[in-house]
């Protein structure tokens, strides 16, 4: 009887039933998982399905990657790539000409849409075939929650869950040029012969105290704001993914929340849902 009482409850219910209260998270949906356990530590309303913004992205950066394409390729963002949906900003203008591998960093570091567009018009069979390798990797991964319909998360019909978004994080953790490229604060990049410095859209990467092994941001209207990070707290690992705060500070206020628990938690009274995975530092 208690094993499933156990199973039907989060941590964060059973700590408000032991201690009167429960890890106030402001994000509207949220998921903490075991890197080393496959434990769920944390979870708010983990299968809602609800748009999920520029954490498309992860999905993109896999599936261009695992088409093993030449990353030293040229490509020009063209005007097809301009966001006419949203009409968001960008750094890149039209015209400029950058290795398939700087074009993947501004997707994934500073989350440019012109950036994931071009990876998705210059994948083999285009964006069409691009969203079919998506939707394969996302059978694949078990996100049975999850729909895909175009590359960089503008559309509020891109939708999962967190639970299905924690399958993604570990799964895009596997590839090292996402690592490497979601984990770095900044980078300088020659164009048009002018270089310029773009930042991470995480404030939370190389900042003090924090250990982050990977990092996606996200934002819509419909979406709120999103985050996907692994992080090395006390020596453990965790996947965390949160969904629908209502400001960017309300997402970095929940993790720093996450982060102090994951240090006093006792992960012998979590509960096993997720594949371990082999730390990458």
């Amino acid at each position: 009887m208690f094993s499933r009482l156990l199973q039907a409850c989060t941590i964060a219910t059973c700590l408000a039933a032991a201690t009167g209260h429960a890890l106030p998270l402001r994000s509207e949906h949220a998921i903490v998982i075991s890197d080393e356990t496959g434990q769920v530590v944390v979870e708010k309303n983990a299968d809602t399905i609800v748009p999920i913004a520029s954490l498309t992205k992860l999905l993109t950066a896999m599936a261009v990657l695992d088409s093993k394409p030449d990353m030293e390729e040229q490509i020009s963002i063209e005007s097809e790539d301009v966001d006419l949906l949203k009409h968001s900003r960008s750094h890149v203008p039209v015209g400029t000409t950058l290795p398939r591998k700087k074009i993947l960093e501004l997707a994934l570091m500073s989350s440019d849409n012109r950036a994931a567009a071009a990876l998705a018009r210059t994948y083999p069979g285009g964006e069409p075939a691009l969203i079919r390798a998506i939707a394969n990797k996302v059978r694949t991964l078990g996100m049975l929650n999850t729909v895909i319909k175009e590359p960089t998360g503008l559309s509020p019909e891109n939708t999962s869950t967190a639970s299905d978004l924690a399958k993604m994080a570990l799964a895009a953790s596997k590839y090292p040029q996402i690592v490497a490229i979601t984990t770095d604060k900044e980078d300088q990049i020659n164009m048009n012969g002018r270089s310029r410095t773009f930042h991470n859209t995480n404030r939370l990467v190389g900042a003090s105290g924090w250990d982050v092994l990977l990092s996606k941001t996200g934002f819509t209207n419909e979406a709120g704001h999103c985050l996907i990070m692994r992080i090395k707290q006390a020596g453990r690992q965790a996947t965390l993914v949160l969904l629908n705060a209502n400001g960017g500070s309300s997402r970095l206020g929940d993790a720093l929340r996450i982060r102090q628990y994951l240090a006093k938690f006792n992960l012998a009274t979590a509960v096993p849902r997720y594949p371990t995975v082999v730390s990458n530092r």
